[in-house]
């Protein structure tokens, strides 16, 4: 299974996972505390953790295929959230 990692520089990180754990939670199965968190979305499982610094997200995906969706899904949310932030998006890794 190919394993996706996102970072986003923030001092909101566990504000902005908690609002995406709880927005996915209208429509998935997720699990969030201040500091981590979990959502499984159809195409892949997110783990999520929040520091002073930054969130961390690492996504476990079913189909390569399905990457550019699981960058797609978190970004566009995180956009939202974070829109008082200069940076907009995550830095993705693929490993």
């Amino acid at each position: 299974m190919p394993l996706i990692k996102g970072y986003y520089a923030t001092e909101n990180a566990s504000k902005y996972m908690q609002q995406l754990c709880k927005h996915f939670g209208h429509k998935i199965e997720v699990s969030c505390d201040t500091e981590n968190g979990w959502a499984a979305f159809e195409m892949g499982t997110a783990h999520m953790t929040a520091t002073d610094t930054g969130l961390s997200l690492t996504c476990e995906v079913q189909d390569p295929a399905a990457i550019p969706a699981v960058h797609n899904v978190i970004d566009r949310h995180l956009e939202t959230f974070a829109f008082r932030e200069t940076v907009k998006t995550m830095e993705w890794t693929l490993e």
